[in-house]
């Protein structure tokens, strides 16, 4: 199995002049949390997707002393979107075997990581019941534990059963990975690499909503970090709950 985690944003709602994923919550930074956990659980295939400042973060890795070695993909025009940040990723999608595509800015426990990635094969997506409405969270709406939106705003109408916040973390097994390389390359080839690259992966889902199965995480703490009011929460509440990090 591979993770591929797209870091190529700085923390700019943050006021952060550094890659986004090394913010430090407790002297640890967010990159270093997925390493240790991907690492504790058996994923030494790793590939990291940079864009601001693409020599800090293998920088900040080597000074970790992991036996973890990432591969680096920059993406020199990581201001459009994290669809071509994802399009950078093509080769390390398709690759063959599981893959785990991952947002770079996301404090969350070991737990997490062990739903995603138990199992040989699954194409599989994680949705928190518990989260807080708003217009900011990105919803994962299913129905009969299928698939039927992924956006930060739900048309009136839809009909679901369930609805949560999306963890922001995919596995894809080797086909479904193939055709999610597919839709991605075609919002480039449309003009359309300033979209986020979960609008592709909600095409992806609508059109094979079969394929994938939903796991309810609620209750495993977690938190993705856009603003300053995060972080404050990240130490607060978010830190406490998360079992020790493996070393």
């Amino acid at each position: 199995m591979r993770a591929i985690i797209l870091a190529a944003g700085y923390g700019r709602r943050l006021g952060q002049l550094a890659p986004k994923c090394l913010l430090q919550i407790d002297q640890r930074s967010l990159l270093e949390r997925h390493l240790r956990l991907l690492q504790n659980a058996g994923i030494d295939d790793v590939v990291i997707a940079t864009g601001y400042q693409p020599q800090a973060i293998p920088a900040a890795v080597e000074a970790l002393g992991l036996s973890l070695r990432p591969r680096y993909l920059v993406n020199d025009q990581f201001q459009l979107g994290s669809v071509l940040t994802t399009f950078i990723c093509a080769s390390a999608l398709i690759e063959g075997g599981d893959v785990l595509l991952m947002d770079a800015d996301v404090l969350y426990d070991q737990r997490m990581l062990a739903a995603l990635i138990e199992g040989e094969h699954a194409d599989r997506l994680l949705q928190d019941r518990a989260f807080t409405p708003g217009d900011e969270p990105v919803k994962l709406c299913t129905r009969n534990g299928r698939p039927v939106e992924l956006r930060k705003k739900v048309a009136e109408g839809l009909a679901f059963d369930a609805v949560g916040e999306s963890v922001g973390f995919f596995r894809f097994t080797e086909a479904t990975a193939r055709r999610f390389v597919e839709i991605v390359r075609g919002y480039v080839d449309a003009g359309r690499a300033d979209q986020p690259h979960e609008e592709a992966v909600r095409d992806l889902l609508l059109e094979l909503p079969e394929r994938f199965e939903t796991i309810d995480v609620s209750g495993i703490p977690w938190m993705e970090i856009d603003f300053p009011a995060d972080v404050a929460r990240a130490n607060t509440e978010i830190l406490p709950q998360l079992l020790p990090l493996p070393q």
